[in-house]
């Protein structure tokens, strides 16, 4: 019965910015600067200029990154160590205790899959007191498909990360605040789950202005509390539940 239950227990994957922190004021509004900055110095163009591009690329491939570096010939690492230095990260960053305990509570295995890079992910968790919680972080560095990157909502990347994980995709769980990368967790067969806990107050990112009280088909449940995973999850291993 015990060995029963741990093939079918969900494994998690958790987003990081506004997922498991807020990173409206934190992150987003200090990262587009940053990234508006080094468009400006690197590209030579106005500040007016590399505004709009940053957001054009944004909204085009759902990373700016990925427009500099197939128009642009940007290096990847060199614009992600640039434009994620945020001095002042950990002062700004918080979390519900309540939600850190949750997450600490939380049975089975457990991942971060985060289109930010592995070092400002490092500092978020550690600053969160949360690197003990995870067996591994999947960073957008990891996110490469025959040398192209492909970051969420990617499905191709989604499918080369289980593969390489050895993470049963019917089994796998992604919590995200961000609805493209959940459809995208649902086309490969991975329950989903939307966070929304930071959604009403959010000024940066693609559910701004959403009608975020409906539920998508694609997504198989929405929480606005990391303590509502344990009932879902339990819900989710038992063999007698249709959760399709």
């Amino acid at each position: 019965m015990t060995q029963r239950r741990d093939r079918s227990a969900p494994i998690w994957l958790f987003d990081l910015d506004n997922t498991l922190h807020d990173a409206g004021q934190a992150v987003f509004g200090p990262l587009n600067v940053s990234m508006t900055d080094y468009i400006e110095q690197h590209l030579g163009l106005s500040r007016e200029q590399a505004d709009a591009l940053r957001l054009h690329y944004w909204r085009r491939y759902g990373a700016t990154l990925l427009g500099l570096e197939r128009h642009h010939g940007v290096r990847a690492a060199h614009f992600l160590h640039e434009t994620h230095r945020l001095p002042e990260l950990e002062r700004a960053l918080s979390m519900p205790k309540r939600d850190r305990i949750a997450l600490r509570q939380l049975p089975g295995r457990k991942f971060i899959v985060t289109n930010a890079p592995a070092a400002y992910a490092k500092r978020v968790l550690t600053e969160l007191d949360l690197v003990s919680c995870f067996e591994g972080v999947i960073s957008i560095e990891s996110m490469r498909v025959f040398g192209d990157l492909r970051p969420k909502p990617d499905a191709r990347m989604l499918r080369v990360v289980l593969a390489r994980h050895r993470l049963p995709a019917a089994r796998c769980v992604l919590i995200e605040d961000t609805l493209a990368n959940l459809k995208a967790a649902r086309s490969v067969r991975m329950k989903t789950v939307w966070m929304q806990h930071y959604l009403a107050l959010a000024v940066h990112g693609p559910e701004v202005g959403l009608a975020w009280r409906r539920r998508p088909a694609w997504v198989c449940a929405r929480i606005n509390r990391l303590s509502a995973l344990r009932t879902w999850g339990a819900r989710w291993s038992d063999p007698h539940t249709d959760t399709r």
